[in-house]
């Protein structure tokens, strides 16, 4: 019986992952993500899922960014009645993001209600954090290197992809053909400042693998050297620095780095202020995982002691009206929505302020139109002009660039004949493809949406 594998999702874009496995009888979801960015890409969430939610047996998650886990409540709403597997921390995490992500979209709706800007008489949001609570209870958590049967025939097992906490490549071994498949997930970087390299493949007859850097190194700068410059001379200037931030994972990061270089007297001693309630959550469970990073347990416990935590709306209004040097942390890390938004409406204007980006932006967010020299970002309806200072640090990336991908392709005894190049925009997808072709003389290509092929 063969196994074949279709890419529903996460092709030619780096959000929206989704691959669906099946044979004869049963079908798996490997990824239910989101899609985020441009408006076009955005639409794709709205669209009729591309199979029947009730015809797929379970879900496999290979971590909780919401372009990999954020769709699971319409899913769900929509007809899905069986398991969605993961790591421990990740489910950990997908507690946190999920009700957050339906949350965001009630807001949104009832935003566009009130400003009139929807087109819709009265804009529906995708899914609600009722919808979110309801996908939790479909949740079951396993531990790395435990092997599991999610659906009759398919086995299955995690192992650390050094992206964030609970990230995972999903081996999957087809019983009734004999073949494996690995999904790579998002890799992460050979050496993070938290989080610990990706765990090498040792075997896989077809390979899936992410390419969101697949054409850029991450270059040679020293974060924590960029972060002193910026901090030091906006603090000078009586500016705040900002920080969009993921908040799983780059928030924590940043904390980190922020409260070493000023134990250490490299930069002024600021408040810091951390304004996600789900960074909150997010540093709570990161500091739980304390095991599967880098950091010890007082590391982490520096973070939780010398970050101010705004957790109300009405804390959140007030540090919006803060005008001393200071350093805000808060999500969402590509601008596309939640209190970030708030803070740039108030601080892009004004000079003498700057905007630390800390990781990649996809396409069409503000994000992307900030660090590419937008003078002006919609927010809320309203153009904003912008004048603070604008600063991208790519080499606090949490993923690996291309090198990095090739050299922990190459630490295990992977002899794939086919690898699929997923999860990058179009070229850096075929430039991934080229340098593993390249390199280790794998057969190598760039699958299109929808398409099917035989494992």
């Amino acid at each position: 019986m063969s196994m074949k594998l279709r890419f529903l999702g996460g092709t030619g874009t780096v959000t929206g992952s989704r691959y669906l496995l099946s044979d004869d009888s049963h079908r798996l979801l490997v990824d239910c993500g989101m899609y985020q960015g441009v408006k076009t890409l955005r639409r794709r969430n709205w669209a009729t899922f591309p199979v029947d939610p009730s015809s797929i047996n379970a879900v496999v998650l290979t971590h909780a960014h919401i372009d990999h886990s954020g769709y699971l409540p319409a899913l769900v709403k929509n007809g899905f009645k069986g398991k969605i597997y993961c790591t421990k921390a990740t489910h950990e995490l997908c507690k946190v993001l999920l009700p957050d992500a339906g949350y965001l979209q009630e807001e949104d709706a009832k935003y566009a209600f009130r400003k009139k800007f929807s087109k819709h008489e009265k804009p529906e949001p995708l899914f609600t954090v009722k919808d979110a609570m309801e996908a939790l209870k479909h949740f079951e958590s396993l531990h790395y290197h435990e092997t599991f049967e999610p659906v009759k025939g398919f086995e299955v097992s995690f192992t650390p992809a050094g992206h964030i906490l609970g990230s995972s490549c999903v081996h999957v071994h087809h019983k009734g053909s004999d073949r494996t498949v690995v999904f790579s997930g998002d890799v992460g970087r050979q050496d993070d400042i938290i989080m610990r390299p990706p765990e090498p493949l040792q075997h896989a007859d077809v390979l899936v693998c992410e390419s969101t850097y697949g054409n850029r190194t991450h270059g040679d700068s020293d974060p924590e050297k960029d972060l002193e410059d910026i901090i030091t001379k906006t603090a000078g200037r009586g500016g705040i620095t900002l920080m969009p931030a993921f908040a799983v994972g780059r928030a924590q990061m940043l904390l980190y780095v922020i409260h070493k270089l000023m134990g250490q007297g490299r930069i002024p001693k600021l408040p810091v202020f951390l304004n996600s309630p789900m960074a909150i959550k997010a540093t709570e469970a990161f500091i739980k995982h304390h095991k599967e990073h880098k950091l010890n347990q007082s590391q982490c416990e520096l973070i939780d002691d010398k970050t101010q935590f705004v957790r109300t709306v009405d804390e959140s209004i007030e540090l919006g009206a803060v005008r001393y040097p200071c350093v805000i942390v808060s999500a969402s890390g590509m601008a596309s929505g939640g209190r970030v938004l708030h803070h740039l409406k108030t601080l892009l204007p004004n000079p003498r302020n700057s905007v630390v980006f800390a990781g990649f932006q996809a396409p069409g967010t503000r994000g992307d139109a900030l660090v590419n020299g937008a003078e002006s970002v919609k927010i809320h309806g309203e153009y904003w002009p912008v004048k603070a200072e604008i600063h991208n640090l790519d080499s606090m990336s949490a993923h690996g660039d291309y090198n990095e991908i090739l050299a922990w392709l190459e630490q295990g005894s992977l002899k794939p004949e086919k690898v699929y190049i997923t999860h990058g925009e179009a070229v850096a997808s075929d430039t991934m493809r080229k340098h593993i072709t390249e390199k280790f003389g794998w057969d190598a290509e760039v699958p299109e949406l929808f398409e099917e092929v035989e494992i």
